[in-house]
């Protein structure tokens, strides 16, 4: 078990552990002391206490995507890691993957939470933001498939949001259904609600539907949307067969975005962005994947049709 002031070798340099950050079933993040004059990193590993207690399948699992997250790290052109989390270096520690990134401020979940609703302004500045990581992720070859406020980072100083953890990412080529991963509560029906042959038939647009949940979010302050609370509940109650429970009261898959959602939503917007952010957020949750936005450029107009207040207040997105 990792504890403070172990030293990590690693490809480019040895890290001393300093505090950790985060934890969870998958991996474990620390603030590291890098090589000399390079200054803190985020180290992050897998969690060695959750391995030695899982099964074989699920800690191969584990092994495998910290892999994968490193790879798809490693193919990122440095222009293209403007809002996605630069991997510094990597390699290994008892035989388990290491990787140490870029050591930002706090995630979205924790600046909402102490800083309050950010200004529109900001809202869609960071959703341009993310629109653009995603975009950069499908580029490459992959669905993120994990979009949520603890994996969207915030620069304090610049004021941007960067993209990080990807190990519950899935290639594009593998087009077939896929075994359960992400977060249930920010999940697109089609994630959340298994294939009538059995397995999760995600593609790109599955993305959309969690940017449309973290678009509420941000408006609303961190408002949850009843459908995606519903699913989370349902989830940390059963687990995978969460889903039937959902399915059996409702008689299918209920609707993703409710005339309540909407009010809330609109409700925190002045009147001249209402029409505009509504269709964007209609689009994003629709709950048939082919009526979701069809790429990131019509993403990105639809955001740039949404009006801004007038007034010296705003934040520069």
């Amino acid at each position: 078990m990792a504890q403070t002031d172990d030293i990590i070798t690693l490809e480019l340099g040895q890290y001393r552990l300093r505090e950790q950050l985060a934890a969870s079933a998958y991996g474990v993040v620390w603030r590291a002391s890098g090589p000399y004059g390079s200054g803190d990193v985020a180290l992050k590993l897998v969690n060695a206490p959750q391995m030695e207690r899982a099964l074989p399948g699920l800690r191969q699992r584990w092994i495998d995507s910290a892999r994968a997250e490193i790879a798809f790290l490693q193919t990122l052109e440095p222009w293209d890691e403007c809002h996605i989390v630069r991997l510094l270096d990597s390699g290994t520690h008892q035989g388990l993957p290491v990787q140490a990134l870029e050591l930002l401020g706090g995630d979205l979940g924790r600046y909402i939470a102490a800083d309050g609703t950010p200004a529109l302004a900001e809202a869609l500045g960071w959703m341009r933001q993310l629109n653009q990581a995603l975009a950069k992720v499908h580029q490459y070859g992959w669905r993120y498939l994990d979009l949520k406020p603890a994996n969207v980072l915030v620069d304090p100083w610049l004021r941007r949001v960067k993209l990080a953890d990807f190990g519950t990412s899935r290639r594009l080529a593998s087009a077939g259904p896929h075994s359960y991963c992400g977060t249930a509560q920010w999940q697109a029906p089609e994630q959340f609600f298994p294939a009538s042959g059995g397995g999760y038939a995600t593609a790109v647009h599955s993305d959309y539907f969690a940017l449309g949940a973290l678009f509420y979010y941000m408006v609303t302050g961190g408002g949850a949307l009843a459908y995606c609370a519903e699913c989370g509940e349902a989830y940390r109650a059963h687990q995978a067969d969460g889903a039937a429970d959902v399915l059996a009261r409702h008689g299918g898959v209920p609707a993703t975005l409710r005339p309540a959602d909407e009010a809330n939503f609109t409700a925190a917007l002045p009147r001249n962005a209402q029409e505009a952010a509504l269709a964007l957020l209609r689009c994003l949750l629709a709950a048939d994947p082919a009526q979701r936005p069809r790429n990131a450029l019509h993403i990105s107009r639809m955001l740039d049709a949404i009006s801004l207040p007038e007034g010296p207040c705003l934040r520069a997105a």
